[in-house]
């Protein structure tokens, strides 16, 4: 379905690695919604540069506190010196740059630290572009997530809450810190309920497909509610398929002691697949082989996919 976004609303679309930028022309300023991954930092800077054609970048806005998300923060408020906000429920932990509560340690991601200087709540309303956007508390994927609605123009930026096919892992659930599949649950029924054309996800082309997306994220959370095993080896070869991105290639003699030195994937073992490290590492492997996501070559499990 054809669509056109607000002139002054910009999306840089990013591979997996990093999420998406938007960034939003407002006079001689401008305002970006997330910073991608560390490992792209410059090529954020660059790609943002470019995209401000001699504008100021004012501030920074973080849907949420994972590492594809935040981690060009640092680097583009040391480029542009930029004010950050960030959700008011990662406030402190941004404050005390807690990588345990960032799932920085536990899930063998990196992110280099940043200040934040300001903090949306749920229900907040402010001005991005000219236009009037209100932030919504989105907990599922994150637990303290917002996405961000532009009720005239009937445009939602959804973070990680929902992407056209889907959205972001449970990470709550899986390590049994908080019922995120009830969250997510009652977050897409919220943001089912909101009039939208276009949706700007945190991953993949903005679309216009809204109910269709909606059905399939409906879907796949009945299908982790019913199975809660589906639930745990999906996240599992996403996250790990994440790090190999950032890797490009790890030797294959190595994984079982990665999968064990992980500890999001080894608390996902311990809790739900429940096999021995080689098992589990020889089911990975078979796995993202036959998705594609990954090749065997000299000993070396490589990465198949744009980062």
């Amino acid at each position: 379905m054809n669509f056109t976004l607000p002139s002054q609303v910009r999306v840089l679309e990013r591979g997996w690695l990093s999420s998406n930028n938007i960034l939003f022309l407002e006079g001689e300023r401008a305002t970006l919604i997330d910073s991608g991954y560390v490992s792209h930092a410059s090529q954020t800077v660059a790609l943002v540069r470019q995209a401000l054609d001699g504008r100021r970048l004012e501030r920074i806005i973080n849907t949420h506190s994972h590492s594809d998300h935040i981690g060009g923060n640092a680097a583009l408020q040391r480029e542009f010196a930029c004010s950050i906000t960030v959700p008011a429920g990662i406030a402190e932990t941004i404050q005390a740059w807690d990588e345990e509560a960032l799932l920085l340690t536990a899930s063998g991601q990196r992110c280099d630290p940043f200040r934040h200087d300001a903090t949306h709540l749920p229900g907040d309303e402010f001005e991005l572009g000219g236009l009037v956007w209100r932030a919504l508390h989105a907990p599922g994927h994150d637990m303290d997530a917002l996405v961000f609605y532009c009720e005239s123009r009937r445009i939602l930026i959804s973070g990680d809450a929902l992407w056209r096919d889907g959205f972001g892992i449970q990470f709550a659930e899986l390590m049994g810190k908080a019922a995120g599949l009830a969250a997510t649950r009652t977050t897409l029924e919220a943001i089912g309920r909101l009039a939208v054309d276009i949706v700007i996800p945190g991953h993949g082309a903005a679309f216009a497909e809204f109910d269709d997306a909606m059905q399939r994220a409906m879907q796949r959370l009945a299908a982790f509610e019913a199975d809660p095993l589906r639930m745990a080896r999906n996240a599992l070869k996403a996250c790990f398929t994440f790090n190999l991105l950032e890797l490009r290639r790890m030797r294959r003699d190595q994984l079982a002691e990665h999968l064990c030195g992980t500890a999001f994937l080894a608390d996902i073992n311990t809790r739900y697949l429940k096999l021995a490290p080689d098992d589990l590492a020889e089911w990975l492997v078979s796995e993202l082989v036959r998705a594609g996501v990954a090749e065997l070559r000299d000993g070396d499990i490589i990465s198949t996919q744009t980062a």
